[in-house]
């Protein structure tokens, strides 16, 4: 009887402590799932005060991040949630938890609390006076920006590591929203820690810097987005900017000498004479082409040197004046960031439909006023930065710097626009108008990139590309819609209003054409090399109201990397389709 007596004791006092600890776990599990949603709110509003200059605001979310991920960290270091997350299977989501805790309390104690310290120093309203860009101030703060950089970047590993539970989908989605947002703050901080590395030099810092800024005109489609229809000098001294010169296209016309861009260049473009002829300067989408060509014939013409070029197009312009204000011509004319994208790409067409001369010089003075706002007092920098982002962000805005050691940073930026020299997944789809009319204000595009999994050493690709041309019903002029650029030596008749146009894929290093396709048709393509890649190009005719769907059938590598389809920046906007699985 004693011993039956113990033995109930006993099996009581077992259960009575894994019910205590039953409880326990529960309290704790409650305990770090409100503190770790509640870090992972704080954090994504100190992220965003942060990107938006609020810099008091940011330190105070930091704080508060620290102090819940102080709080799940207890609780995942409980007595009952190790013991939890060490069982076979059943402890994954418990040991998914203690991770995740972990790399949350390390990465608001060593790079949220200092990154926002930091914004205190560096935030746009303090970096900005009048125009002038701190560029000494940025440059102090560059090696703690780097050593953040990096922290956010061994964070991203961390949490990237951590496992996958088992079961319990909403462990597994804080997971995977934990990942995410680590890993946005690395690209942030990365993106900051290169601006604070190439500005200040670029900008003036140790001594008087000047670039040629030409300006697209995405009506009549380039390599890097549209013809150079005009062009300003851009200078730096100590981080304040002025522009010397603004002039039309045609002010750069005459002999020039043209340079060497290597052999693959002039094999693709030497026909076009793209080196001394500025409207054929940027057929390429290589940007660093157009910016070395633009830089010698400004040498040439002026007998002066550049430090770099911008390439800058009246989209990025809409959204300047979305963050700087309108400005208003001297007849009273308000250009504003609804209206200028219009005005400069089709209207202008139409208010000038003959006397090229008055237009260029319409457009010239939308520039200088845009130009004389931007280089005065900024109101709102935050809001011209953001602005400038969103502008890069979609490839509208273009730097190419004579100075290695900047173009070698450049190059680890989206401001580089170059082809890559890399075997990595790639399909680029370049436009280049042989019309020399202004249809492609009114080309819509569709891209998609589809590839096999990657069971051997090549795979087969798809990559489809549908052009359309939305064409009004009303008249337009003889130069917007006419023929004008084609040479009398090449007997072609299309509709008026029709697009002649050229396009390039420049495919994955190693691709080889199968078929390609024009609206279901075997099409003939003319086959080349840019930077080591095969270029495969095709030429149609898309009358107006009508769509051309391209395909090309390749076979191509299984290399390594996540594939990467450049959108070339014309008038609209394109997401491109890509399926294509990433090969390790």
């Amino acid at each position: 009887m004693q011993r039956h007596r113990r033995a109930v004791g006993l099996t009581v006092s077992v259960v009575g402590l894994l019910l205590g600890l039953s409880v326990w776990l529960a309290v704790e599990g409650l305990s770090a799932k409100q503190n770790l949603q509640q870090a992972r709110s704080e954090a994504i509003q100190a992220k965003d005060a942060l990107s938006k200059g609020h810099a008091d605001a940011a330190v105070q979310h930091a704080a508060a991040v620290q102090a819940h991920a102080r709080k799940a960290t207890d609780a995942t270091e409980s007595i009952p949630w190790t013991l939890a997350a060490k069982l076979p299977w059943l402890g994954s989501p418990f040991e998914t938890g203690q991770q995740m805790s972990k790399v949350v309390l390390g990465f608001a104690n060593d790079v949220l609390a200092p990154a926002s310290r930091i914004g205190l120093a560096l935030s746009p309203d303090k970096l900005f006076s009048g125009s002038r860009l701190d560029v000494h101030a940025l440059r102090n703060e560059e090696p703690a920006l780097t050593k953040l950089a990096l922290e956010a970047k061994r964070f991203d590993t961390e949490a990237v590591a951590i496992p996958k539970p088992e079961y319990l989908s909403e462990v597994a989605d804080a997971r995977t929203k934990l990942q995410s947002q680590i890993s946005t703050v690395a690209k942030i901080l990365d993106t900051a820690a290169l601006a604070a590395r190439i500005a200040p030099a670029m900008m003036g810092a140790d001594g008087p810097t000047s670039y040629f800024m030409g300006f697209q005109t995405n009506a009549e489609a380039r390599g890097t987005g549209g013809i150079t229809g005009g062009f300003g000098i851009l200078h730096f001294d100590d981080g304040t900017p002025r522009v010397s010169t603004l002039g039309p296209d045609n002010d750069l016309s005459g002999l020039f000498q043209p340079i060497d861009l290597g052999p693959e260049y002039s094999t693709e473009y030497g026909w076009a004479n793209a080196s001394t002829d500025i409207r054929n300067s940027n057929l390429s989408s290589h940007f660093p082409y157009a910016a070395q060509i633009w830089r010698s014939m400004w040498t040439q013409k002026s007998g002066t040197n550049v430090d770099g070029a911008i390439a800058i197009d009246p989209v990025a312009l809409s959204y300047i004046l979305g963050a700087i204000g309108h400005v208003t011509m001297p007849d009273g004319e308000e250009i504003t960031k609804d209206n200028v994208v219009q005005l400069t790409e089709s209207t202008a067409y139409s208010r000038f439909p003959l006397d090229q001369i008055a237009r260029k010089q319409y457009l010239q003075d939308i520039a200088a006023e845009i130009v004389k706002k931007m280089t005065s007092t900024i109101q709102s920098p935050h809001q011209l930065l953001a602005a400038l982002g969103k502008a890069v962000g979609e490839r509208r805005i273009a730097v190419w710097s004579s100075s290695e050691v900047s173009q070698t940073l450049l190059e680890q930026t989206p401001l580089a626009h170059e082809i890559p020299d890399d075997t990595a997944p790639y399909a680029e789809l370049v436009v280049n108008n042989l019309a020399g009319n202004k249809m492609d204000y009114y080309l819509k595009r569709e891209i998609t990139y589809t590839a096999d999994q990657c069971g051997g050493p090549t795979r087969n690709t798809t990559v489809t590309l549908k052009l359309t041309n939305a064409a009004p019903d009303t008249e337009l002029p003889d130069y917007v819609a006419g023929v004008g650029g084609l040479s009398p030596n090449v007997k072609l008749t299309m509709p008026k209003g029709s697009m002649l146009t050229s396009i390039k894929l420049i495919a994955t290093k190693g691709s080889k054409l199968e078929t390609a396709f024009a609206n279901g048709q075997l099409a003939p393509v003319f086959a080349g090399v840019e930077r080591g890649h095969p270029v495969f190009e095709l030429q149609v005719v898309i009358p107006p109201k009508q769509s051309g769907v391209l395909t090309f059938h390749l076979t191509e590598p299984a290399s390594l990397g996540a594939a990467r389809v450049p959108i070339q920046p014309l008038i609209d906007q394109v997401v491109p389709d890509v399926r294509v699985p990433e090969c390790r």
